[in-house]
């Protein structure tokens, strides 16, 4: 009987601070298409299609499930298996729940975790590392790849290799971790030829995690095991118990498992990878030009060298700028050398501080039945920009402090607006006074664009009473 096919889990968690303004909270970095025409998560996805593989298991936040959902789909990715995490608890909890539903039906299938928004350059290479550390997980290993170091790079973890395993080709054991170091230390590891970076992608049997789960780290499988066993399926959706889940200790599965196991194991590789985690990192892995310049969107380099920039709409421009990253995006600009390309979280910090909606969201903020985007914000009114995809209709709601004028510029809506149904076409309008209820609807084949206006004492998102919805949002 062959073996039961490899099962992708990818954890999509992350906001990736590091690369603001592209990445924020509402929609971070692996939803972007950073390094390729495919955004991070699809790429990850992409790396398991194949008859040796089972559709993914994706664990996210649960206000990023629509834009997952859709972008697996993008893929031809229609069987995924989506969890969704009530809140974020690190990787150990998160890989636990994956290893307890695909433990369900299968024990002894093997698991290859992989984070949603790292990059590998070399296929082939992959393959052949993922193919010894299947072996070395059916043997009963917890496997983990340790990238053959290419600089002294201090934001990465490393790992000790120890001797090779008997009968296992290409696998090694793994001695111990070591910490992000400081750039002595982090120089010392890369010299002495032992050390490799930690990817962070693992592979192993559900029923060989969670034996070492319950060997080292009890209190977080009980606890993940409390919101398994309590999950709601939600449309295309599993929801973890939130209250078990939240009594869950945060914890990674470096520290809960990987680094007390007498199971572990590294494959050594050399496989193009990184992180993705810096403005820093995307130079290292764009194209570049004669100058060692990447430019990402409507860019002119003049007299620049060595430097990265991208902007997502107007013209930019980088002058006499050597070893630089400027990046522009509708409403904010990042401009910085590439040196201090960590310090990017510190801005994050600072704006979050500040109350700045810069520091979690864009313009453009994404719903399951499509898109809107703030275009003009002033005393008492707000004007934004709503597309709604074919067939997707918003929920059926109220607000207590303002008024809407909708005026349709593509497409057709069909609107709700208390007990009348009616048909607004494009040059047509429509007018929703304070405390109606409401709903918005695109009955057509093309995707329907709308000017709203708002008008009121309080404009904030918060203000939505939603009475009926399609999606399962209260």
């Amino acid at each position: 009987m062959p073996p039961s096919p490899i099962v992708p889990v990818i954890l999509s968690g992350g906001s990736g601070t590091r690369l603001w303004p592209v990445s924020r909270e509402s929609f971070p970095k692996q939803f972007w298409p950073l390094i390729s025409a495919r955004t991070m998560i699809q790429e990850t996805a992409a790396r398991a299609l194949g008859e040796a593989f089972a559709d993914p298991l994706v664990v996210c936040n649960q206000e990023h499930r629509f834009v997952v959902a859709e972008q697996m789909r993008e893929l031809g990715i229609t069987g995924a298996r989506i969890v969704l995490e009530p809140v974020g608890r690190n990787s150990a909890p998160a890989i636990t729940a994956a290893a307890l539903l695909i433990a369900e039906t299968d024990p002894e299938a093997v698991l290859w975790m992989m984070a949603a928004d790292a990059a590998i350059g070399d296929d082939a290479a992959l393959r052949l590392a993922l193919d010894a550390a299947v072996a070395a997980a059916r043997a009963g290993h917890i496997v983990t790849f340790g990238m053959r170091p290419t600089a002294p790079e201090t934001g990465y973890g490393y790992i000790e290799v120890g001797a090779a395993l008997p009968g296992l080709a290409g696998v090694h054991a793994l001695t111990r971790f070591v910490e992000k170091p400081d750039a002595a230390t982090a120089a010392g590891l890369v010299a002495d030829g032992r050390h490799l970076w930690n990817s962070g992608m693992f592979v192993f049997t559900a029923a060989t995690l969670l034996a070492e789960m319950e060997r080292h780290a009890p209190e977080v499988l009980a606890a993940v095991r409390r919101a398994v066993a309590a999950r709601v399926q939600d449309l295309d959706f599993i929801r973890l118990d939130p209250d078990a889940f939240r009594a869950c200790p945060s914890i990674s599965i470096d520290y809960a498992v990987a680094e007390r196991t007498t199971r572990a194991a590294v494959v050594p590789a050399d496989l193009g990878w990184s992180d993705v985690g810096s403005w820093a990192a995307l130079w290292e892995l764009g194209a570049k030009d004669a100058q060692g310049n990447v430019a990402v969107g409507e860019v002119m380099f003049e007299g620049a060298g060595n430097c990265y920039a991208r902007s997502d709409g107007i013209m930019t421009a980088v002058v006499g700028l050597d070893d630089a990253v400027v990046v522009v995006t509708e409403d904010a600009v990042l401009a910085m050398h590439r040196d201090r390309a960590q310090d990017v979280k510190r801005v994050v910090d600072r704006l979050r501080a500040a109350g700045r909606s810069q520091a979690v969201a864009h313009r453009r903020v994404y719903r399951p039945w499509g898109f809107y985007e703030s275009l003009i914000q002033g005393e008492r009114f707000q004007v934004k920009r709503i597309m709604v995809s074919p067939g997707q209709k918003l929920s059926l709601q109220k607000h207590f402090h303002r008024a809407e004028h909708w005026v349709v510029v593509n497409g057709s809506a069909l609107v709700t607006r208390d007990a009348e149904t009616l048909l607004v076409r494009e040059n047509e309008s429509l007018y929703l006074p304070l405390g109606c209820v409401h709903r918005l609807e695109n009955p057509g084949r093309i995707p329907l664009t709308l000017i709203e206006v708002q008008s009121g004492s309080y404009l904030g998102e918060d203000d939505i009473v939603r009475l009926e919805d399609t999606y399962g949002r209260s």
